[in-house]
């Protein structure tokens, strides 16, 4: 087992980057869901009842952050810039090293307020915790860069919410992942004018998660195609997150706060997730955009310190790695080998548009041609069956049986999804009967 390795690196960057705060006390603590795998790659073997004490009640890891800290930062919200923002309903609870050496995160959700939580009670809904447990370990599985809930813990306490009806069951989850740093700390602290700020944490940026990268310009070269490629593979993996705020982007490029995220059922450009995206900023199809336009923002903050036609050469990156990360997932969830030329762009364009106009099931299409031309047969005797057929179709599948397969077909007779009335399915009999099986067999089919 790995040896537990507390590192405390946030503390490097000074009082002005974080506030210190402590967590709420629930009346009750019911443990729910631990993801004790990845609690065991930084080293920690807990029972039930120490797990609690760590993640419900937060008493600290040994040699770790004394009391929580409540992280600063700006952002564009739909556009819009906000500089009143900052962690206001979580933390960042601990650090240390993984079983690879990498520096991760522990950082919670609903655990109670902080100086930024303005009018908020700084509290997570159980039905927000579920979801994003059941996202996290959906993205995994699908191969998606994210970060992992690895704790749910309900709370109970009744809360008041605008989208649930309520009163609605409390809960905190902790999450794990490599960094908390969002491009909107950046914009923090370039909105105040403080170039030695931005400089240490381009330089904290660059040493822990980077692996040592010596400009500020190679920084921004490397998030911008690590940004790259995660949106790729939101796009294949037919993910919506909602929310695409510089507050709510990580600097690592891994999945991060996607609160009223969904999954495609099927291929609609104009999809949106979040109720309140009037506008469509955010619909499926406009998240390339987005990012880039997120990482506009963050190359304009790194400005004061950079030379600014080496963050525009670097942004100019982003579209042909975008394109070319967007083949990779494409051909690598169809199990098929790209040849490296025009014809794999043009497939892809292919696959999007037969998606689209056959609204054929998004889930029910990866499953069925997973293993290339070679599943004709098996795609047959699927649900989709009937889409399988005309001109458009014949189009994509002569273009498909052009490439080799490379791995072979689904192991499960079902595809694997998580739509909303998957989530509706497993929240009813928890909220009715306190019935997790639904969500325990859910989690087991996210399981390669």
């Amino acid at each position: 087992m790995t040896l537990y390795h507390p590192d405390t690196k946030i503390t490097s960057l000074g009082s002005e980057f974080y506030d210190i705060v402590g967590p709420a006390i629930f009346p009750k603590t019911e443990l729910h869901y631990k993801d004790t795998f990845s609690a065991e790659t930084v080293g920690l073997d807990l029972t039930d009842d120490e797990w609690i004490k760590h993640f419900g009640l937060f008493n600290p890891l040994p040699n770790n952050l004394e009391k929580p800290l409540a992280l600063r930062y700006h952002g564009h919200q739909f556009h819009q810039y906000n500089p009143n923002l900052g962690d206001g309903r979580g933390f960042l609870y601990a650090q240390l090293r993984d079983n690879k050496g990498r520096l991760l995160d522990f950082g919670t959700k609903g655990s109670g307020q902080t100086p930024w939580s303005r009018s908020g009670d700084g509290k997570l809904t159980l039905l927000g915790g579920i979801r994003e447990v059941l996202a996290s370990r959906y993205l995994e599985y699908l191969g998606v860069n994210t970060s992992k809930t690895i704790s749910l813990i309900e709370t109970g306490e009744e809360l008041q919410r605008n989208d649930e009806p309520s009163p609605t069951r409390s809960a905190v989850m902790v999450r794990l992942s490599h960094s908390h740093i969002r491009f909107g700390t950046f914009q923090r602290q370039a909105f105040l004018n403080e170039t030695d700020n931005l400089e240490a944490l381009t330089q904290y940026c660059s040493q822990n998660l980077y692996g040592g990268i010596s400009t500020p310009e190679e920084l921004f070269n490397a998030v911008t195609l690590k940004s790259s490629e995660l949106v790729a593979s939101w796009m294949a993996g037919g993910f919506v997150h909602g929310v695409m705020n510089t507050d709510n982007m990580n600097i690592t490029g891994e999945s991060f706060d996607y609160g009223p995220y969904r999954f495609l059922p099927t291929l609609r450009s104009d999809f949106t997730a979040a109720y309140f995206d009037h506008n469509g900023l955010y619909a499926f199809s406009r998240q390339p955009e987005a990012m880039y336009w997120n990482l506009g923002q963050l190359a304009q903050s790194l400005s004061l310190i950079c030379d600014d036609k080496k963050l525009l050469k670097a942004l100019e990156n982003f579209a042909p790695a975008y394109r070319v990360a967007l083949r990779d997932k494409v051909f690598e969830r169809l199990q098929v080998q790209p040849k490296n030329n025009q014809k794999d762009f043009e497939f892809v364009s292919l696959t999007f548009k037969f998606l689209e106009n056959s609204q054929c099931s998004w889930p029910q299409f990866w499953h069925d041609w997973q293993g290339g031309a070679g599943e004709l047969m098996r795609a047959k005797r699927s649900l989709s069956s009937d889409l399988y057929s005309g001109d458009e179709f014949i189009d994509w599948y002569n273009s498909l049986k052009e490439f080799e397969v490379r791995g072979a077909p689904p192991k499960v007779n079902t595809p694997v999804s998580l739509l909303y009335e998957d989530i509706e399915a497993i929240w009813k009999p928890i909220e009715k009967d306190n019935n997790w099986s639904k969500f325990i067999e859910k989690t087991k089919s996210f399981q390669r």
